[in-house]
Order: structure tokens, then sequence, then C-alpha cells
């Protein structure tokens, strides 16, 4: 692996699935009455957040406080950043403490690449989003999802996604989520199909390793996951569709449209979810909704980046069948 995971298009087949390996070895550790590992004790992580987030955030924090780390959380919100200060400053000030890692969320894209090749810290950097640019670790954690639910959780070990059929809907124009899956489950084999309005299918997207289509409809009954995004008003400047109720019709997942999916076909969402909006309540709470479980597995893959990037790449867990054997 790079010394940084900036974007999941930097990532090779055989980084992606080590990462997923590791991440089912520390998905074993959270079974346990005490989930942690003493692998990064005495090493200190930052989590740098220029923008607000919940998910990302205590995942991070989690998986951190798992693997023994010292943990330093930095809001912009409340800080010398309200004042004014640079990124350069704030990150000169990290370096001057000593911290082993940062993990990063900013609303510009390409801040964790300025950070990561500035010369301003010497510390690896992880990108925890980017403005509309990427979110690598979103887009390992979903093919973690998608791979133990399409695959298995042992049966997957050392296996990738070659040949599922993923769709993404949604605001894909201002989604660094679905940029994100694109690169990585390419990588890993799968056919993306990308479905949205045309208002929200960004320029350029004929050079992306996916198909693009603008009817749902068609393309759900041969699906192995359907991913729905929501629709980023907060990036928005002006009207990209009629009415949210037109929205919903045309590009929603309700109930009579999960039924057309394939039995074993998942239903995905990186979060917060509108219900009603791209997805109906039905439909969330129901058995093939795995919007919670990403959630869980987050924290494992979070836990497998930050290892491989600060531990090594040696196995994470000792694996009482390989002793076995």
């Amino acid at each position: 692996m790079k010394r940084h995971l900036i974007s999941a298009a930097d990532l090779t087949r055989d980084d992606a699935v080590l990462i997923l390996d590791t991440a089912e070895e520390m998905a074993r550790v959270a079974d346990r009455p005490i989930k942690k590992l003493p692998t990064l004790r005495g090493r200190t992580v930052c989590n740098l957040f220029f923008e607000d987030s919940t998910r990302t955030r205590i995942s991070f924090e989690a998986a951190e406080k798992r693997l023994s780390a010292d943990v330093i959380n930095f809001a912009a919100k409340g800080s010398s950043v309200s004042k004014g200060e640079s990124l350069k400053d704030t990150a000169q000030t990290l370096e001057a403490m000593g911290v082993d890692a940062v993990v990063i969320r900013h609303g510009a894209s390409g801040a964790p690449y300025r950070l990561a090749n500035s010369g301003w810290i010497d510390a690896p950097v992880i990108n925890a989003g980017d403005g509309t640019h990427q979110h690598p670790t979103q887009a390992l954690l979903d093919a973690f999802t998608m791979r133990r639910r399409l695959i298995g959780p042992d049966a997957g070990i050392g296996q990738d996604l070659a040949g599922r059929r993923i769709t993404i809907v949604g605001d894909v124009l201002h989604s660094r989520v679905a940029r994100s899956n694109v690169d990585l489950l390419h990588t890993l084999g799968a056919e993306v199909t990308l479905v949205a309005p045309p208002t929200l299918v960004p320029v350029g997207v004929e050079t992306w390793p996916c198909e693009v289509s603008y009817d749902l409809d068609s393309v759900l009954p041969k699906s192995d996951a359907v991913m729905m995004l929501r629709v980023q008003r907060e990036r928005m400047n002006a009207a990209f569709f009629p009415t949210e109720r037109e929205y919903s019709r045309r590009y929603g997942l309700d109930g009579d449209r999960m039924a057309r999916m394939p039995g074993h076909a998942l239903v995905m969402h990186p979060g917060p979810m509108v219900r009603g909006m791209e997805i109906t309540a039905e439909v969330a709470d129901s058995g093939r909704c795995t919007a919670v479980e990403q959630v869980a597995n987050g924290v494992s893959i979070r836990m497998a980046v930050l290892y491989l990037l600060l531990g090594g790449n040696e196995p994470a867990v000792t694996n009482p069948r390989t002793e076995e054997k």
C-alpha cells in the first residue's frame, strides 16, 4: 500500500483485497468481550474535521481506540480555523505535537492531497471525505458489506467482486461516495451502473469505468446491490429537478421497486437517509437494507486501514484456524 489513503483510485486490486481481508480479522475482534488490540499503543492519531460528520467521525474514533491509539479530535468550529487560521498552520501545529497519522475531512476537494504532499506534516494522511471528490474508506466499507453479504465472510477471503452488478442511484453529481465506489468497484471487478436525472450526472462521466442509465426500473432486475444516494441540497445552488415528489416517483426506492430486484440483492445507503425522498421507510427498515450494517463494518474497515498504514502488513489478528492446520 501507499503511505497515504487519499483516493479509492490509488488502490490496486491487491491493496483493496488486503484491506478487506484485514477488516474480516478486525470484525472478529468486535465479537470479543474486550474489543481492543494493543497494535497502535503509544501512537497518536488526529481526527481533523473541517466539515460536520456523525458516522465517519465516530467510526474513525472507535477504530482508533479499539487499536489502543491516543486520539485527538479537532473540529474547525471552536478552533483557530474559525479565526482564519490556514490549513498549513493547523498542520504545522499538529506536526509540532508529534501526531503519527491524520484523518481529515474537508469541504474543499483536494485538501487531503495537499496536506499529504505539502511537506507540512510527516505522517500518513487518510481522506475522510473531501468536497465532492473522494471518500475512500466509505467505498471500502461498502465493498466489504457487499462481499460479506454476496459471498460470505469466510468464503470471501482473498476474493474480489468480479462479475457482480452494482447500481448507484441518485445525486451522483455532488457525491464523493459515488465517485469512490465507481473507482473501487471497478478495481474489484464489479460492473457499475449509475442511475440519476440528467441534471445530476457529472460532466465527463463517459470517461468513468461504468454505465449510465436514466431508467431505474430497467436496471433493478439485474442488480446484485442497489445503493441509494441522498440528494445533497447543501451543495446545490440551483433547481436540479422539478419537485421532491417527482424525484421520488422516478428515482426513489419503494416496496414495489424492491420487489423487482433479485431475491439476493441488497439495498445500501451511505447515510444519512432522507426517508420518503430517495428511500421509503418500508425499504429502509427491511431485512434487505444494510445501512446499519454498513456503519458497523465501517469500524472494521477503518481499523484495517489504520493498522496497515501504521502497524504493518502482517496479519493483524492470529487466526486460530490457521494454527490448527
